[in-house]
């Protein structure tokens, strides 16, 4: 991977965290009065590239929430602040990974749909928040990972164009995106992802399936 410029994804991409969400919004959609059953599952499968903001949009528009989206947004953020806090793991490898980028002189920031103070807390308390630039959030251009925005907000503020710059994601949406837009597109894999895995490895001009040995590579 030769790119000097790299925007990551956080959630299911740096850190094994998609278990955590996916209980979190079963668990909040359940205790708000939603059935479990394919319809459920189906509509949390959808929620991953979103900001909380436009989740929380799909849940008034299409469960009948009665609740301001900011509050849906907040009540959420909340439950999630103290796994991002106590549990969620790095996932083995990326730190090395993000240290051998750093030898070669890269600059790198995260592009998450995760509000950003959360991100910090997580990434701060695993001990890789000092390899970043900067970390931002969906939120801050007001758009899901469906449309580049942030994508081409982060590579504006690295100094970079899109073609010079690496997107990691372990999403197909979010990395359907980056590559229409023109960014060099990399898939990372999750257990979470894996059934969009042959998708994800078609689409991508580099696939990372184990960190630590995508780190001893970039290492040599």
């Amino acid at each position: 991977m030769g790119k000097k410029f790299c925007i990551f994804d956080m959630d299911g991409t740096l850190v094994d965290s998609m278990g955590w969400w996916e209980r979190m919004e079963f668990d909040y959609l359940i205790a708000r009065g939603a059935q479990p059953g394919p319809q459920l599952n189906a509509l949390v499968a959808r929620l991953k590239p979103l900001t909380l903001i436009d989740a929380a949009g799909v849940f008034i528009s299409e469960l009948g929430f009665r609740d301001t989206p900011q509050h849906i947004a907040d009540e959420m953020n909340a439950v999630m602040a103290e796994n991002y806090r106590l549990r969620v793991p790095v996932k083995p490898g990326v730190k090395e990974y993000l240290e051998a980028l750093r030898q070669r002189g890269a600059k790198l920031c995260t592009a998450s749909a995760t509000d950003v103070r959360l991100v910090k807390i997580c990434l701060e308390r695993l001990g890789i928040a000092e390899y970043f630039d900067f970390m931002m959030s969906c939120e801050e251009v007001h758009a899901s990972k469906d449309r580049p925005d942030v994508y081409f907000e982060a590579a504006r503020r690295l100094g970079s164009k899109p073609a010079d710059t690496a997107v990691f994601e372990d999403s197909l949406r979010a990395l359907r995106t980056a590559k229409a837009a023109g960014f060099y597109a990399v898939a990372v894999y999750d257990v979470h992802s894996e059934a969009d895995l042959p998708e994800l490895r078609r689409i991508c001009d580099e696939y990372i399936g184990d960190w630590n040995r995508a780190a001893r590579k970039l290492s040599c």
